[in-house]
């Protein structure tokens, strides 16, 4: 058995085991023989899914169609993990609270759909005298995302320019894609919710114009 397979039919070793249905509905304890002729009639695979159980736990399913979907779900998952982009967003050494609040918001929603960010300081004429002006806006952000982020590439002066990338800890992405589908739910059950009461009300109305008649 590969390291990733599930143990399937007759490569079951336990003599009973917890049962699951095709539907999802568990079905209490059985002998495994009972629980593979049981799914056998119905042209499915018993699968051991939870083997390290004292009694493991079985279920029904199609595990030729199980394999081939779990096997799309790793290829886009690696897919989109390889689709990680470098964003950019650039500061003046002199930027003022208001300026730096939106572009530090801009970061944030960066780093939350898992992207990294080069920061740019980017000097003008006399500037160029003062570095440390730059690398302490560099510092002050990455102290305040240091909970969500990490630096990639330190502060590093090329030309006129001082870079620094930063890269979203995992957890923070995931936490950032939950509240976007969070969001996106509510929406769409708001949405329901007005096109229902649209629905009532219109029916209130051709009701109430039946009576009139």
């Amino acid at each position: 058995m590969a390291k990733d397979d599930l143990r399937v039919n007759r490569a079951i070793r336990a003599q009973e085991c917890v049962l699951v249905g095709y539907d999802g509905q568990q079905l209490g304890n059985y002998a495994v023989s009972d629980a593979l002729e049981m799914a056998q009639r119905d042209g499915l695979d018993l699968v051991e899914v939870t083997p390290k159980q004292a009694v493991p736990v079985c279920r029904i399913m199609d595990y030729g169609k199980y394999k081939y979907e779990r096997s799309r779900k790793e290829k886009a998952n690696r897919k989109k993990a390889g689709k990680i982009e470098t964003k950019e967003m650039k500061f003046r050494p002199k930027i003022d609270v208001g300026d730096y609040d939106t572009k530090k918001k801009h970061v944030l929603r960066f780093l939350g759909q898992g992207n990294r960010v080069k920061i740019t300081i980017m000097f003008r004429g006399r500037e160029m005298a003062h570095p440390e002006q730059g690398l302490s806006i560099l510092e002050k952000l990455s102290s305040e995302l240091e909970d969500i982020a990490v630096v990639e590439a330190a502060p590093k002066m090329e030309g006129r320019n001082m870079f620094m990338t930063i890269a979203p800890l995992p957890e923070f992405v995931k936490k950032s894609q939950e509240e976007i589908e969070e969001k996106q739910t509510q929406g769409k059950n708001s949405r329901r919710n007005r096109e229902a009461a649209a629905r009532a009300a219109e029916k209130a109305k051709q009701a109430e114009g039946g009576q009139d008649a």
